[in-house]
């Protein structure tokens, strides 16, 4: 299984849905989705972590973390199969867990496009962008 994929063309819009389905890996402490311009300027890092039991937001801009936005619910697990929506607005990323839960985070970078989709422990079985 490959430890991360990275798609650097990506054409997401404010308005525009990305949805993934996908395995998380067997034995991760945690899984990543990242989306942003490239791998060092990110809107969004999404991060469940399951050693703290916590989902961690963040954005990166060219090697400095903002500060971390922490959400306590944490529906999935190692190895699970799981759907997760993110929902690109002008203001910000509207996350949707698999359980329904939405969290919110904002749009610090102020970027209007996304190209830069990063992955790492979670294999995706459907991508859909709409």
């Amino acid at each position: 299984m490959p430890d991360k994929l990275e798609i650097t063309s990506m054409d997401m819009k404010p308005g525009t849905t990305l949805k993934l389905k996908g395995r998380i890996a067997d034995g991760a402490s945690s899984f990543t989705i990242n989306l942003g311009q490239s791998a060092d300027k990110l809107d969004l890092h999404f991060n469940p972590r399951f050693n703290e039991s916590t989902i961690v937001c963040n954005s990166l801009n060219g090697g400095s973390w903002g500060q971390e936005q922490r959400d306590g619910h944490l529906c999935f697990s190692p190895g699970s199969e799981v759907k997760i929506a993110v929902a690109f607005q002008e203001d910000g990323f509207k996350v949707t867990l698999p359980d329904g839960h939405q969290l919110t985070f904002p749009n610090r970078l102020g970027h209007g496009h996304v190209s830069y989709l990063g992955v790492k422990h979670f294999r995706i079985s459907s991508f859909k962008l709409g």
